[in-house]
């Protein structure tokens, strides 16, 4: 317990202190000015996103490799820490835009991948639900989380495959691409800070779910116990 509360309050500390670097420690941007601070939370948000469904990935192949349960409840988890991460970032980008663009969404090939990739991984998690059967969900749903998992490399690649209203990449792009030193040190520190966020809760939500799927083993056995109970006084009848 204790160390928990340790981590909660160093991944505190740190994203207060990202937030201070983003605000007073970079510097402004030449042409965007203030509104460009955005950059440095919108971008870690994306890296968390990316982080998380590259987890969901490996899970889903991981559990249809083995069939353990844990790989599918560790899949799930990363599932709905990337969604929460990716919306992050899906509402971050129209508050930056409008300043800059003058509109807040354009359907060009980086948006309208990344909207789809927010989709599929929200008819993900909606999938497990509409599924009772424990071991037909997790196949179901591995199946369904490889698939999707196509949607994020096209996602990172879209502004550079095609034109789009969305900036040319900043970083690994072509010879004019980079930042300003300090920018980037601020921008690091600040996706340091958002991942040291998202790995405890990532964790949390895991054990979580195992604690959930114990529950839900309990609950069948009691059932069958029961029927079993039940029918018993027939079968000595007869």
């Amino acid at each position: 317990m204790k160390y928990r509360i340790a981590i909660a309050a160093f991944a505190a500390a740190l994203m207060v202190f990202a937030g201070y670097a983003a605000l007073y420690i970079a510097p402004e941007e030449a042409t965007m000015h203030e509104i460009q601070r955005i950059f440095y939370f919108h971008v870690s948000a994306w890296v968390a996103t990316f982080t998380a469904f590259s987890i969901v990935f490996f899970a889903n192949v991981a559990y249809l490799m083995t069939r353990s349960q844990l790989w599918d409840s560790l899949g799930v988890s990363a599932a709905e820490v990337g969604v929460a991460c990716c919306s992050i970032g899906l509402i971050t980008g129209p508050l930056w835009a409008k300043p800059v663009w003058g509109i807040y969404w354009t359907w060009d090939a980086r948006l309208t991948t990344t909207f789809i990739m927010w989709l599929m991984y929200v008819s993900y998690l909606m999938l497990r639900g509409l599924l009772e059967d424990p071991r037909h969900r997790a196949s179901l749903s591995a199946v369904f989380g490889i698939f999707a998992f196509l949607d994020v490399p096209l996602v990172y690649v879209s502004n550079r495959l095609w034109r789009t209203q969305h900036p040319q990449p900043v970083f690994f792009g072509g010879t004019n691409s980079g930042i300003d030193p300090t920018m980037a040190k601020v921008f690091l520190l600040c996706m340091v800070a958002v991942l040291v966020v998202m790995v405890p809760v990532l964790i949390d939500r895991y054990r979580t779910e195992c604690l959930r799927r114990e529950v839900e083993d309990l609950r069948q056995e009691i059932e069958l116990r029961t029927l079993d109970s039940q029918s018993r006084p027939v079968k000595e009848a007869l």
